[in-house]
């Protein structure tokens, strides 16, 4: 049965810093907190679409620092939660994304009171001097605490993190990946940075004070990023900012497609494939993929199409049930071209 999230967001309301990067409103598409009734008449509708269509969800509340709301707008929200999982089969848990310094035992006993079996830590980056300038108001260290603190209650853990913050480089992002690694957690999300009219960054940016990653620097770095938490068992379950009319009309700069993280798969596969071809002579070849994965292997505008071509490899995609990358020579026909 496949599983999904129904989401509820809690725009900004229980965050006690205003990040360098932040406007939930734009993020959210929501400026409203919804109340409990709200979310208990939401989980209501969800879990009839939900039963119709055989699948089942958990409920996310995300947006916001959920653990630093008022205390009582919180539980009321847990308790129409906690009562939309058992009355409803087609819910399966509930999870939440709030900050690491947000974490504490006695949040950890309310949550696992209620039921909450994951959640996900907005960690954004393991670099202090990153966390610093981009005025998170957390360290590494306070992310490592909460990372603990959740696995030992038994929840998932979840981490998120961002490329191309202010004073961020790729190495620094890939040492926060591979911290991410030390702490174990089940899934990551990977957000490249988004700058957005009205917030810091936004300002720094219309100053000539900061420049975030090339869309093109983003894919190669995050590609790497994939292989090191996939090669790890890790689960990435988001890649990019989910699509939003509000993120594209506020957005000035930074790294946003609504595709995103199938352009990432599709460098990872030609960066694998041209590491694979290398010590092969140049020539034409039959390349075999699963048919699932042929649009990723041909790239968008059949990209690696190109590029294979321009470094001496006349590729041919062909499908193969269950392979993933599997090359085979190919004498090309007399008289005619080689089509890629």
């Amino acid at each position: 049965m496949k599983q999904t999230n129904v989401s509820i967001f809690i725009p900004h309301i229980g965050c006690p810093k205003r990040c360098s990067f932040c406007d939930q409103k734009s993020i959210s598409g929501s400026a409203k907190a919804p109340s409990a009734d709200d979310v208990s008449a939401l989980l209501e509708r969800q879990a009839a679409v939900l039963e119709n269509s055989g699948m089942t969800a958990q409920i996310a509340f995300f947006g916001g620092s959920f653990t630093a709301v008022p205390r009582e707008y919180m539980l009321s929200l847990l308790e129409a939660a906690k009562r939309a999982v058992e009355r409803f089969d087609a819910y399966t848990g509930i999870r939440c994304s709030t900050r690491p310094d947000c974490i504490d035992e006695e949040i950890i006993e309310i949550l696992t009171k209620y039921g909450v079996t994951a959640v996900e830590l907005g960690a954004q980056s393991m670099d202090d001097e990153v966390l610093q300038k981009n005025l998170r108001g957390h360290t590494a260290e306070d992310v490592r605490r909460a990372a603990n603190l959740i696995k030992q209650s038994g929840m998932e853990l979840g981490l998120q993190m961002m490329t191309g913050l202010y004073c961020d480089t790729p190495e620094k992002c890939l040492y926060t990946a591979r911290e991410f690694v030390k702490l174990s957690p089940k899934t990551v999300r990977v957000y490249p940075t988004v700058i957005l009219r009205g917030t810091m960054l936004g300002e720094l940016f219309e100053r000539g004070e900061y420049k975030s990653f090339s869309f093109e620097e983003t894919v190669s770095l995050c590609a790497k990023l994939l292989d090191i938490f996939e090669q790890n068992g890790i689960s990435v379950i988001r890649m990019g900012l989910h699509a939003s009319e509000n993120v594209e009309r506020d957005m000035i700069g930074g790294v946003y497609h609504q595709r995103f993280r199938e352009i990432v798969e599709s460098r990872r596969f030609l960066e694998q494939l041209l590491l694979r071809l290398k010590p092969l002579e140049k020539g034409v070849y039959d390349v075999f993929t699963d048919k699932r994965n042929l649009s990723r292997a041909v790239g968008q505008g059949r990209e690696n199409l190109a590029k294979l071509g321009a470094a001496g490899y006349r590729i041919k995609f062909r499908g193969r049930e269950g392979a993933y990358m599997e090359i085979s020579p190919r004498a090309p026909k007399k008289g005619r071209k080689n089509a890629f």
